[in-house]
């Protein structure tokens, strides 16, 4: 039993279990959590396509890291504090932005994917009877690099699905994509869409991966570029068209080779640069997708982008 109804204490009983067991019971928790979350997105976004992604960051970025914390969540979860803490530093990783996250934690732990599949589609289903809206989910694997870990984890996520429509007595259509963001992914981007059915190019991550910066600790690097006219552009803020364009473009190719009909689209903050979203329009991307703040200009730029072509 949970001493808290809260998601958060769950998602910690979950990371810090110490067997599968455990993190199932952890994860039944969550599931209706995760499921009013969804049914939200699908309510807010009506008739319009939604895209899910499934859990991203590193485990670690879940759990306290002071002694007083830790401290606390020993209580809270009825574990031992030299217990919590050892798994708290087992965790750890030096570069997390390269480690243990998105599609690796599936194949690691295949349970979360399951969950979250579930979540995905019981929340689809209800809001088909409750609003009468045809939901298509979109789900998106994120991080993959090899075709292989792809398959592992779609299979995971279509298994649980069938298992779901088997249960209710319903069945409608989704899909599962992927999240193109590591450099092999693009290369392989061919073997990659035997397997999804959308792209969605992360050019953050494709960015730092392909030129080698950080985002978030190489700012002052760049601004020095940036007055030395190396990079005419901040790469993060607008997509380098010479070096990750020609891997997007690329990709886009290799998979329209494989799978003609693919859908076709990137996420980041680059989404909202109208430079970025003339590049997109120009290689045949479907969608862009960004921040909130910036969708006034992109649907701008878009649309102008769109005018220019003809």
């Amino acid at each position: 039993m949970f001493f808290e109804e809260e998601r958060i204490p769950a998602i910690r009983r979950m990371i810090l279990a110490d067997t599968e067991e455990e993190r199932r019971e952890a994860l039944s928790f969550l599931l209706p959590y995760q499921k009013g979350d969804f049914k939200g997105i699908y309510e807010a976004m009506g008739d319009r396509p939604v895209t899910i992604r499934l859990l991203d960051p590193p485990l670690h970025e879940f759990i306290p890291h002071t002694d007083e914390e830790l401290h606390e969540l020993a209580e809270l979860i009825n574990k031992p504090y030299e217990k919590i803490k050892k798994t708290a530093e087992e965790l750890h990783e030096f570069n997390p932005m390269l480690g243990h996250r998105g599609c690796r934690l599936a194949v690691t732990y295949p349970e979360i994917a399951e969950m979250q599949a579930e979540a995905i589609i019981m929340a689809a289903m209800e809001v088909r009877k409750e609003a009468g809206l045809d939901i298509i989910p979109e789900i998106m694997i994120p991080l993959v690099g090899n075709v292989k870990e792809l398959a592992d984890v779609k299979k995971t996520v279509v298994d649980k699905i069938d298992e779901v429509f088997a249960r209710e007595g319903e069945k409608f259509d989704y899909m599962v994509g992927t999240m193109i963001e590591i450099p092999r992914a693009a290369l392989t981007a061919d073997e990659i869409a035997e397997e999804a059915e959308f792209f969605s190019f992360g050019t953050n991550d494709l960015t730092q991966m392909t030129l080698g910066f950080s985002r978030d600790d190489t700012g002052k690097i760049i601004k020095e570029y940036r007055d030395k006219n190396i990079f005419e552009e901040d790469p993060f803020q607008s997509l380098d068209q010479t070096g990750v364009g020609k891997l997007v473009k690329m990709a886009a190719e290799l998979g329209r080779a494989t799978r003609p009909n693919i859908k076709l689209g990137i996420c980041g903050e680059h989404g909202g640069d109208p430079k970025t979203i003339a590049f997109c329009n120009a290689v045949g991307l479907n969608y862009v997708s960004c921040s909130p703040f910036r969708v006034p200009i992109a649907r701008l730029a878009a649309a102008q982008a769109a005018i220019a072509q003809k």
